[in-house]
């Protein structure tokens, strides 16, 4: 298969695994079929289906043939730590830091842009998110909602493309960040910086909003890093 192809196949496998990790797609859930979902990933159905049988020998997916068959999300009874954990090992550090180049260049522009063009009412959506990461107890549902929170600041630049790279950046890593906001003094830590984003935002400090932003990137990336690291 060629690089391009096994690539994609990853990024397929990485989006859906995280989808099955965060509670996205629940044990026992039907997939769509192979069409509408190869379609709604963007790729071909010969890269979905390398991706379903790699999930499948992850045992992430059961398929069933027949009458009411198909494809159905199975989440293992191993400790979904444990499954991240080999998840990221398989990521490496040099692409993990590679991809915390390009989540900080995405969520920089989006923070510049997004102080010059939204409104203060436009960011209730931000506060609203941000006081549920700050309640929030299971490292799984911290993670949803700082991806969250990393789209929703992507949206306030009013930019399509900028918001499809942050959901696309969420979709791919977003399920790894639960490792990183297990740690609850490092959960506060983030709360705290997405409160200083907020601020700027509504202040209008577009270059103050666009480093915090890559710095936040920048230091899940990092951390993430160090968990595997300690991983291999």
């Amino acid at each position: 298969m060629p690089v391009d192809s096994v690539a994609r196949v990853d990024i397929v496998v990485r989006r859906l695994s995280n989808a099955i990790e965060l509670g996205l797609l629940e044990d026992g859930e039907q997939l769509p079929g192979e069409l509408e979902l190869a379609s709604l990933l963007g790729v071909s159905t010969v890269t979905l289906r390398e991706a379903l049988v790699t999930l499948r020998n992850r045992g992430l997916v059961t398929t069933r043939r027949g009458r009411g068959g198909g494809s159905f999300v199975t989440v293992p009874a191993a400790p979904a730590a444990d499954r991240l954990r080999a998840q990221l090992a398989d990521w490496g550090t040099e692409e993990l830091r590679d991809l915390g180049d390009y989540w900080a260049a995405v969520s920089g522009a989006a923070g510049r842009l997004a102080a010059q063009r939204t409104a203060p009412e436009d960011l209730t959506a931000m506060r609203r998110s941000l006081a549920e990461l700050r309640q929030a107890q299971k490292p799984a549902e911290r993670a949803r909602i700082y991806g969250r929170l990393h789209v929703e600041a992507a949206a306030a630049a009013q930019s399509a493309r900028l918001t499809r790279a942050a959901m696309a950046l969420q979709a791919e890593i977003g399920a790894l960040m639960s490792l990183a906001l297990a740690d609850d003094s490092y959960a506060e830590a983030t709360a705290h910086r997405h409160h200083d984003v907020i601020s700027a935002l509504h202040n209008g400090a577009s270059e103050q909003a666009g480093s915090l932003l890559e710095e936040c990137a920048r230091t899940s990336v990092a951390r993430l890093v160090q968990i595997c690291l300690q991983t291999v």
